[in-house]
């Protein structure tokens, strides 16, 4: 069975302790400067742990299924521990993806008529996607991973989208950007959430401080005439709120829109310290 099943149970020294599904997991965190809150028993108690100071490798990972579900702000993840210590999910982002089907959904209301159009570049496990995909929108999903689109398609089914409108793309984001610019494809609203370096398919390198600008000028061109919304995120240290939002007014020009920026937080009980984990700006049309 399936169920809400995120929590940050506590952080410190380092480390968080997650609770995903039936699974109480920790793992490095190196924001997370201020001393644990909770027992040093209840750390202990975690099914499995991840340390990089181990040899960046997992504590009786044995315990832990193979995969095992779990479902985020009406999203359902198939996740599994890889060997990077990442589990398929970036829980931070939930109220982002909240944002995202409320804005899609007030798009849909307004114009019954239209299925908004939405990339999604760096996509991930495709948590967006699907949060997108929910609310009746055609769906454009690029990585460079060949192994992550197919872990997102995974996501599409348990989430009975197997026949949604989404188009999986295994590509260099700007190779593929500028390939849908001469098409004359056109999106309504565009996330992405781009690493702090990466790899494409074909060995080309991604660094976000040299090119994410170009990365949104690229974005910029593809909106359509009467666009929604933009959402992008980013998990590289130094690269704050404020950053973010003028990188996107420097994008996006005299568009009329309203700003919103923040830092991203992985939270739990009303007791539990947030942690914050990346940061995000969204942009949403204005009439």
């Amino acid at each position: 069975m399936v169920t809400e099943s995120y929590a940050l149970l506590d952080s410190g020294a380092g480390r968080k302790l997650e609770r995903f599904g039936r699974y109480v997991l920790a793992r490095p965190c190196a924001q997370a400067l201020w001393q644990p809150q909770r027992p040093v028993a209840e750390w202990e108690a975690a099914a499995a742990t991840f340390d990089r100071e181990e040899g960046h490798r997992w504590q009786n990972r044995d315990r832990l299924p193979d995969q095992w579900p779990v479902e985020v702000e009406g999203v359902r993840f198939r996740l599994s521990g890889t060997d990077f210590g990442h589990l398929g999910i970036f829980p931070e982002q939930r109220a982002g993806w909240h944002w995202l089907r409320q804005t899609l959904r007030q798009a849909r209301t307004a114009r019954p008529d239209s299925k908004p159009r939405v990339l999604n570049l760096f996509a991930y496990s495709g948590g967006s996607t699907l949060a997108a995909a929910h609310e009746g929108a055609e769906v454009c999903h690029l990585d460079a991973s060949e192994g992550m689109v197919k872990w997102a398609r995974e996501n599409a089914a348990l989430n009975q989208l197997e026949t949604a409108p989404i188009r999986w793309i295994v590509d260099d984001a700007h190779k593929f950007l500028a390939r849908e610019h001469k098409r004359g494809r056109r999106y309504d609203a565009i996330i992405l959430d781009p690493p702090s370096f990466g790899r494409g398919a074909q060995g080309e390198v991604y660094k976000i401080e040299r090119d994410l600008p170009r990365t949104l000028e690229l974005c910029r061109a593809l909106l359509s005439d009467t666009p929604l919304l933009v959402l992008l995120s980013a998990h590289t240290p130094g690269i704050t709120p404020t950053v973010l939002r003028h990188l996107l007014q420097d994008a996006l020009g005299p568009l009329a829109g309203r700003f919103h920026e923040g830092e991203m937080l992985l939270t739990g009980a009303e007791t539990v310290r947030p942690l914050p984990n990346g940061c995000f700006v969204r942009w949403q049309a204005t009439a």
